[in-house]
């Protein structure tokens, strides 16, 4: 739009009408929330863009047209608002709405169901209402708004939880996005990818629209491919998995089948919509998937992704598993489409995360990665796994070992503290047993692991004499016990000629 804008200044009259048509929407909504006339509505609307282009030339930054317009387009209201008004019409004349095919009951009961989503609507603060009718109804996406009102996306998402909330609770509408999705978008057929089944649970009792599909895969942990389904590379995986985490490995190799057969019928829908969150175990699968989407012909399809890393009145937010069915109910609708930005930048990280060469992985902080903003903080923190310069630890063993000094005996308590520092690795009591039973084997033990057999909640640990100095950097834990791990593509072995310095963010090549 940017480019339309600038266009427009040199006087170019097709660039004019194509900031009309994308800008006239968003302001006939803001206007009617003041006027409440379709009439005045229309005409403060057509004085605002000859006023707009008028001074065109005096907008020195493009990019500030949404907010600039619509200061312009208030300015107009508050004229027509001193002068005589005409007959207002309700607002479910105004709002373009679908005519209505089939018999008369249907049609009888289509009229009566949106005159209870417009009066519901109309219970609503100004702010919210103005934010659900530019979402929902004019299609606008988040990103859009934002900029048109001049508030953050945050400020936004907010909005529309608030809205959602409001209408969740009203005795008129029970689920505002259903109705609406049934009422203005012929129930479009939806399916859902989600990370786990706990939120696949929950989204099914909260009665989503649409079909739903967990993804269970684990690919922060053991060895990962560009190409997944590969016979070779799938059976090296899978013994990886049963090594170290206790997963059979048939069974892993039949989910997966069974999960590529599920995704392989994504063009029975129209809208496909991925759930993940900020942590390294949803970014991986993330890029994952959108590598996957982007080698696939798409059709009609359209993609889209909600990734959130927080949520209204929850300090530490940890994932989606956190919320109800009531809170995951108010993300519903709140999802962003993704484009061929989305697609490209997640392709380039599974390659380089899938890469056996160091310098690939480290390659994937120095990327512009605006387009998932979560994937620095995540990949930065995949880094931090790899061994350090001054121990040899990576961040998860240095934790423990940090907890386990500090006084932390109880191994489950040990999981809930690391947790809580560590909380954006999104790591599961599989792998933080794996770890814990690795730091504590010999040779090389950094700690004692009583029970080893018992279960995670009943087992306690403590340091040993060599975890104490690993820990105060007088000993290397590599050169102490040497090392044999898969992250990603990377193989670690005992001929490792590099470190990873967490502190200074680079790599130290010993």
């Amino acid at each position: 739009m940017r480019q339309w804008i600038e266009q427009a200044k040199l006087g170019d009259p097709y660039a004019y009408e194509q900031v009309v048509l994308h800008f006239k929407g968003m302001a006939y909504t803001v206007a009617y929330g003041k006027l409440g006339d379709p009439f005045l509505t229309e005409d403060a609307v057509q004085e605002a863009f000859v006023e707009a282009f008028a001074n065109l030339a005096k907008l020195q930054d493009a990019e500030a047209f949404p907010g600039w317009f619509k200061k312009i387009v208030e300015r107009q209201c508050y004229r027509f608002l001193r002068r005589k008004k005409r007959i207002a019409l309700p607002l479910s004349k105004a709002v373009a709405i679908p005519a209505d095919t089939g018999d008369v009951e249907s049609i009888i009961e289509s009229k009566e169901r949106r005159e209870t989503l417009l009066l519901s609507m109309e219970g609503l603060p100004q702010h919210l209402k103005l934010a659900v009718r530019l979402f929902y109804f004019q299609g606008y996406s988040l990103k859009e708004i934002s900029s048109y009102l001049g508030v953050s996306s945050s400020v936004l998402k907010k909005r529309l939880f608030d809205a959602r909330r409001k209408l969740k609770t009203s005795l008129l509408v029970s689920d505002f996005v259903s109705v609406f999705n049934d009422l203005y978008q012929g129930g479009v057929p939806m399916l859902h990818i989600v990370n786990g089944d706990v939120v696949g649970n929950k989204l099914r009792q909260g009665n989503i629209a649409g079909d739903i599909l967990v993804w269970r895969e684990i690919y922060p942990v053991g060895p990962a491919f560009e190409k997944m389904n590969g016979r070779k590379e799938r059976l090296c995986r899978a013994q990886y998995l049963e090594r170290t985490l206790g997963i059979p490995a048939m069974d892993f190799i039949k989910n997966c089948e069974t999960q590529e057969q599920a995704i392989q019928r994504f063009k029975k829908y129209e809208e496909v919509v991925m759930w993940f969150e900020h942590d390294l175990f949803d970014q991986t699968m993330l890029c994952y998937l959108l590598d996957w989407f982007a080698k696939q012909s798409l059709g009609r399809t359209r993609i889209n992704l909600l990734c959130i890393g927080d949520y209204p009145g929850i300090d530490l937010f940890r994932g989606m598993g956190q919320l109800t069915s009531e809170q995951l109910m108010t993300l519903s609708g709140t999802w962003s489409r993704i484009g061929e930005r989305e697609l490209e930048l997640g392709s380039r990280i599974w390659k380089s995360y899938t890469s056996p060469r160091i310098e690939d992985h480290i390659e994937i902080l120095q990327l512009d990665t605006s387009a998932l903003p979560f994937a620095r903080a995540a990949f930065t923190l995949h880094a931090a796994r790899l061994p350090s310069p001054v121990n040899g630890l990576g961040i998860v063993e240095q934790t423990i070992l940090a907890l386990a000094q500090a006084g932390i005996q109880s191994s489950i308590e040990l999981f809930k503290e690391m947790g809580k520092l560590l909380h954006e690795l999104g790591m599961g009591d599989l792998e933080y047993w794996y770890r814990l039973k690795t730091m504590s084997a010999q040779p090389g033990a950094l700690l004692i692991l009583n029970a080893p057999d018992a279960s995670l909640d009943k087992s306690m640990v403590e340091l040993t004499d060599l975890g104490r100095r690993v820990l105060s950097g007088e000993k290397d834990w590599l050169k102490e016990k040497g090392i044999d791990e898969r992250y990603g593509g990377l193989h670690l072995t005992e001929n490792t000629e590099w470190r990873w310095d967490r502190t200074g963010k680079r790599l130290v090549y010993i």
